[in-house]
C-alpha cells in the first residue's frame, strides 16, 4: 500500500473529525470530538472498531471490502428448546389442578375451569363429527364473550386452526378474509347474515342453536408443532391484507415466555381488551390461560377509560395490556380523578411511546411495571420486549423495544449482512424456532 502527498485541512462542523497522517512508522489518527455528543466510552469503541478494520484489510487482498465487517461484532444466537409439550399441555394441566376457580370473567359471567373444560370438549366433538382436524381452518365469527375463548380452544383442541373476524370490521374485508383463507367451517350466530352480508361459503355451524352434551369427554389428538394453530391477517396498509399463519410449536414456545417474563400464575388476572383479530390477542389470552389465571373480557362495547378504570377496580385486575394512545388517556383520567387501580403490570405496544407518556402513565397509574412489546405478525406477536420496574426510566425519546424473548435469535447487520458490534447501526434481522408461516394466499 502506498500513500500519495498527504495535505491536512482544519476542523470541520461535524461532531467527530478524524485526522489521518502518514509518517514512516504508518498511519496516524488523531479524533476530534464534540464532548457533548460522544462520551470517552463510545469513542473508545469506535476507535477499536476503525484500528480493527485496519488490521484486517492487509489479511486477504482478495476479500471484498463489504464482507470484512467490524471487529467486536456481536449476534445473538437462537437457543433451541427442550420443552416439546403441546401448546394445550399446561392448560389442561390447571383444568384438572384447580377446576373450580373462575378461568374468564364477562359482564356478570363466570366460567370455571371446569366449565370451560366441558363446554371446549363439547363444542370439540361436534367440530370432530364435520371431520374438523389437523391443519383444518375454522373461522369464528362470534361476538366478545366467553364464547369466543371456548371456540378457540374447542378448535385447538382437535389439532386444528382458527380463524378470529371481529364483527366490527367491514364486510368486504370479512369477505376477502373467508375467501382467501379457503377456511372449512364459519363459527357463528344464527343472527350473523343480518349483522354482516357474507356469504354462504364456508358452510357455518351456529353456535346459539346448537345443543352441546355435558358431559362429553376430551377429544383425543395428537396435533404435532408444526401444525397450524391460528390465522391472523395485517392491516392491509401496502394491499390486500395478509394472512400469517402461526404453527402449535412457535405460539406454545412464546407464550411460556411471556409468563416467565411477565410471571404470570394462577393468581393473575388480566384484562382483555383488544380485538380478537390482533395478533397479540392471542398473545394475551393463551399465556393467561396456559399459567393458570383468570381472564377478564371486555365485551363488544367501546368502553371510555373512566369504564376502563371502574373494571379493573372491581375485578382487581394484576395485568393489563392497552394500545400506548388509550393507555395514556387513562393515565389522564387518572391523574385526574386519583385512586388508581391496583394494576400490577400495564403493558403496549404497536407503536412508539414517548418519554412523557411513559412517565405519566407511571405517575398516574402506579404500576409495579411496564412493559414494551415489539415485533411484527409474521414473528409470532411480540419477539423483543422491554420490561421496566416502576423506578426505571426511557433514558431516550422513546421506550426502548428490550430483548429477545423466548431464545429467538437477534441480528444487527449492515448493507452487506455482516453482524455489527454493540453501538454502531444496522437492520434487525430474527430467527430460530418462533417464526411464523407467511402466506400472501392459503388458496395458492
Amino acid at each position: 500500500m502506498r500513500f500519495a502527498e498527504v495535505g491536512s485541512g482544519g476542523v470541520t462542523n461535524f461532531p467527530m473529525d478524524l485526522m489521518v497522517s502518514a509518517n514512516d512508522e504508518g498511519l496516524e489518527v488523531e479524533y476530534l470530538y464534540l464532548r457533548d455528543r460522544f462520551s470517552d466510552v463510545e469513542v473508545q469503541r469506535i476507535r477499536a472498531q476503525l484500528e480493527g478494520l485496519l488490521r484486517a484489510l492487509p489479511e486477504d487482498a482478495d476479500c471484498l471490502l463489504g464482507n470484512i465487517g467490524l471487529p467486536q461484532a456481536r449476534l445473538s444466537l437462537p437457543q433451541a428448546s427442550g420443552d416439546q409439550a403441546d401448546l394445550l399441555h399446561s392448560f389442561n394441566r390447571h383444568v384438572l389442578a384447580q377446576p373450580e376457580k373462575v378461568a374468564l370473567f364477562c359482564e356478570d359471567r363466570e366460567v370455571s375451569y371446569a366449565q370451560l373444560e366441558a363446554r371446549t370438549n363439547g363444542l370439540a366433538q361436534q367440530l370432530i363429527a364435520r371431520g374438523i382436524g389437523a391443519e383444518s381452518l375454522v373461522a369464528v365469527a362470534l361476538p366478545r364473550s366467553e364464547r369466543t375463548i371456548v371456540a378457540f380452544l374447542a378448535v385447538l383442541k382437535v389439532g386444528a386452526a382458527y380463524l378470529p373476524l371481529d364483527l366490527a370490521y367491514p364486510a368486504e374485508r370479512l369477505t376477502y378474509m373467508l375467501n382467501d383463507s379457503a377456511a372449512s367451517l364459519l363459527l357463528c350466530d344464527s343472527d350473523l347474515g343480518e349483522r354482516l352480508p357474507l356469504a354462504d361459503s364456508p358452510p357455518r355451524l351456529l353456535l346459539d342453536q346448537l345443543t352441546v352434551a355435558d358431559n362429553a369427554g376430551c377429544p383425543v389428538s395428537t396435533p404435532l408443532p408444526g401444525h397450524l394453530a391460528y390465522l391472523i391477517y395485517t392491516s392491509g396498509s401496502t394491499g390486500q391484507p395478509k394472512g400469517v399463519a402461526v404453527a402449535r410449536g412457535p405460539i406454545a414456545r412464546h407464550c411460556r415466555g411471556i409468563i416467565d417474563l411477565y410471571e404470570l400464575a394462577p393468581a393473575s388476572r388480566e384484562l382483555h381488551f383488544m380485538s380478537f383479530a390482533f395478533d397479540g390477542a392471542q398473545e394475551r389470552w393463551l399465556s393467561v390461560l396456559l399459567a393458570g389465571g383468570s381472564l377478564v373480557i371486555r365485551d363488544d362495547s367501546l368502553w371510555t377509560p373512566e369504564q376502563t378504570l371502574e373494571v379493573l377496580h372491581r375485578h382487581s385486575v394484576t395485568v393489563a395490556c392497552f394500545p400506548p394512545a388509550y393507555l395514556q388517556q387513562m393515565a389522564e383520567v387518572a391523574e385526574r380523578l386519583g385512586n388508581p387501580p391496583a394494576v400490577q403490570v400495564y403493558c403496549f405496544g404497536g407503536d412508539a411511546v414517548p418519554d412523557a407518556s411513559f412517565e405519566q402513565v407511571k405517575r398516574a397509574l402506579r404500576p409495579q411495571r411496564l412493559v414494551n412489546g415489539y415485533g411484527p405478525t409474521e414473528t409470532v406477536v411480540t419477539p423483543l420486549l422491554w420490561r421496566a420496574e416502576a423506578s426505571e426510566s426511557c433514558e431516550a425519546a422513546y421506550a426502548p423495544i428490550g430483548r429477545g424473548v423466548a431464545g429467538r435469535g437477534l441480528y444487527i447487520l449492515d448493507a452487506d449482512l455482516n453482524p455489527l458490534p454493540v453501538g454502531v447501526s444496522g437492520e434487525l434481522y430474527l430467527g430460530g424456532e418462533c417464526l411464523a408461516r407467511v402466506i400472501t394466499s392459503v388458496r395458492a
